[in-house]
């Protein structure tokens, strides 16, 4: 049943929502590093799950809130592709935390760290990025697209130090075949914290 305060309102819940899914996706990449950089990088899927259910469930109650509300704060087609960029930075970090625990025996000594690093800083600027929506102002979210382009950039170029090592003739075909696979996953996390962060910011140049 629709209420006077849902259609009339100011649609903070939009902006509430869109913070909690940004936020439980950061957890999942900052639970990632956590288990990349301990000493014993044993896999602890709990963290990933939690965060993937809280997302889950922000961007179950944004969709719902869609259909309820009859005034947004910004257009809907922008709230719902910022809600699934965001799904899908979780998304990959699970797919990587969920294929690391069956193959973790033929990466002993392989660092993930530094790119889930990487990552989690990515996902951290993402954050601050929805959380500028609502103050729509231009400097402010420049300043965080920048700094997350940046970090982008510098994700490439580690990318293409990972291809030499791995067609270097140094390497197993096995520990070849996963160290591709596990980097492109981590690659693809970072470029999905790009695409969040360009929606974001498209959002606040639309509406400044």
């Amino acid at each position: 049943m629709f209420s006077l305060q849902t259609m009339f309102g100011q649609g903070n819940q939009f902006y509430d929502l869109l913070e909690q899914s940004a936020v439980a996706a950061h957890d999942s990449t900052k639970a990632l590093h956590e288990m990349l950089k301990g000493e014993q990088r044993e896999p602890a899927l709990d963290a990933f799950k939690l965060a993937r259910q809280r997302e889950r469930d922000a961007s179950e109650k944004i969709s719902q809130e869609l259909v309820d509300s009859f005034i947004t704060p910004i257009e809907r087609e922008d709230i719902e592709a910022l809600s699934s960029a965001l799904h899908k930075i979780n998304k990959q970090a699970e797919k990587f935390a969920d294929r690391y625990t069956l193959a973790v025996q033929h990466l002993e000594h392989i660092d993930f760290a530094p790119r889930a690093a990487m990552l989690e800083q990515a996902a951290s600027v993402v954050v601050k990025m929805v959380k500028q929506l609502r103050k729509i102002k231009l400097g402010p979210m420049k300043e965080l697209n920048d700094e997350l382009r940046s970090i982008e950039n510098e994700a490439d170029r580690l990318m293409l130090e990972l291809y030499r090592e791995i067609y270097s003739g140094d390497l197993e075909p096995l520990q070849m075949f996963l160290l591709k696979e596990f980097f492109e996953i981590l690659e693809k996390a970072i470029d999905r914290c790009r695409e969040a962060g360009v929606v974001a910011y498209d959002i606040v140049l639309k509406n400044s």
